[in-house]
């Protein structure tokens, strides 16, 4: 069924309740997701971003209910990444006189992906289209989170449609955040944040200040991914700001993957001492936890602890992905610490450093490293070195704290 969001716009999209990975097998989306089109019908009719290839139907569906798709006068791609727009070539093919409408950057992708030869427009920020009462309105936002995103506006309804900004993988029967249970809801959209945008925060806060310098009103924020922010569209705007600031509590995650329990002990003492600091832990093994939910998590924390066990002089597989996920991301405002086991040899601990150095995380303090199962002895000094590591964080919370 269409779903209005304002007089003469519509939610046409197509919901993915059976997906649980996303580009390719680095997002577990565990609740699915949805790919938002949106249908605004004025004197022009126009489509804004479509859906993955596979659910054409379900979108052409939801639009014949509202308008014929032949009337379709402009099909506006957002972004060229496909679950936006690998329907585009089935739109055009049933709305022969319509005009494909996209940013300068997104000319090579958009060619690439679905083929030349249809009518297009190329737009940049400050350019508009008149449907006749509404305007769509233009912003471009390149690496938010492709170099040919873009933005549409609408000023009459005081709409923003910014693709994958503001997104959650989330399937759900309602369209609206709130008709959405608030612990599913922000959980999901933390989630999409620490995953697919952290790399580009700086560009976030610079983008949201644009926003807000063209003072543009935004009562409603329907994103291509998830449920559509009405009431709550202010704070999912502050929350992306505290985000890409690397605003977050004095809390700690600790990581860690185990062979025959050594490293298990270790993070489990390391979780007890960051505890007695006064700082809230919480302990993920991994592969049990994936990267998506730990990624989550360490978004809204002070420091991570990572440890492994040595394997072939190196961390253990799971940790070595997820130390590669979090080079590329760039957590902001990170500290961390190593920590692991071994036998006759170790390694894992000083490249553990190393990445986390890489990933922008700081280190605050010497790695710990034991051989064969932890003593007792050396379990109270875990639980000494997580004492430490709570501290660092509290101090490093401290600092950050607004005057």
């Amino acid at each position: 069924m269409a779903v209005t969001i304002a007089e003469g716009v519509y939610w046409v999209g197509a919901v993915d309740w059976e997906v649980r990975h996303f580009h390719g097998y680095t997002y577990h989306t565990h609740r699915g997701t949805s790919y938002n089109a949106y249908l605004i019908v004025d004197e022009r009719v126009a489509l804004v971003d479509t859906v993955l290839p596979g659910f054409e139907e379900e979108m052409f569906a939801r639009i014949s209910e509202v308008v014929d798709p032949s009337r379709i006068d402009y099909v506006v791609a957002n972004h060229s990444e496909l679950d936006h727009s690998g329907a585009i070539p089935a739109v055009l093919a049933r709305a022969p006189n319509a005009v494909l409408v996209h940013s300068k950057r997104a000319s090579e992708s958009l060619g690439k992906y679905l083929g030349d030869g249809w009518p297009h427009r190329v737009v940049g920020t400050g350019d508009t289209i008149p449907l006749g009462h509404k305007t769509l309105t233009f912003l471009e936002a390149p690496m938010l989170h492709w170099p040919d995103s873009m933005f549409t506006y609408i000023p009459e309804d005081r709409l923003l449609l910014p693709n994958d900004a503001f997104g959650q993988h989330l399937a759900s029967s309602c369209r609206f955040a709130d008709e959405v249970e608030p612990a599913v809801l922000w959980e999901e959209a933390r989630n999409y944040f620490a995953n697919i945008l952290t790399p580009f925060s700086a560009l976030i806060v610079r983008k949201i200040e644009e926003v807000q310098r063209l003072g543009l009103t935004i009562e409603t924020i329907a994103p291509s991914h998830g449920v559509i922010w009405r009431k709550e569209a202010g704070q999912i705007v502050e929350q992306y700001l505290r985000w890409a600031r690397g605003e977050a509590p004095a809390r700690a995650i600790v990581v860690y993957e185990t062979m025959w329990g050594s490293t298990a002990r270790m993070a489990h003492a390391i979780a007890e001492g960051i505890q007695q600091s006064g700082v809230e832990v919480q302990l993920f093994a991994v592969p049990q936890t994936d990267h998506t939910t730990v990624v989550g998590h360490l978004l809204e924390a002070r420091g991570i602890a990572i440890g492994s066990a040595t394997h072939n002089r190196r961390p253990l597989l799971n940790v070595s992905a997820l130390l590669e996920d979090l080079i590329g991301l760039k957590p902001v405002r990170k500290i961390g610490a190593a920590f692991g086991s071994h036998g006759w040899g170790g390694g894992a601990v000083p490249l553990i450093e190393k990445a986390l150095q890489e990933a922008g995380i700081e280190v605050v303090q010497e790695g710990l490293a034991f051989a064969w199962r932890p003593s007792m002895e050396e379990r109270a000094r875990a639980v000494a070195f997580g004492r430490a590591f709570g501290e660092r964080i509290r101090e490093s919370a401290a600092q950050s704290e607004p005057v």
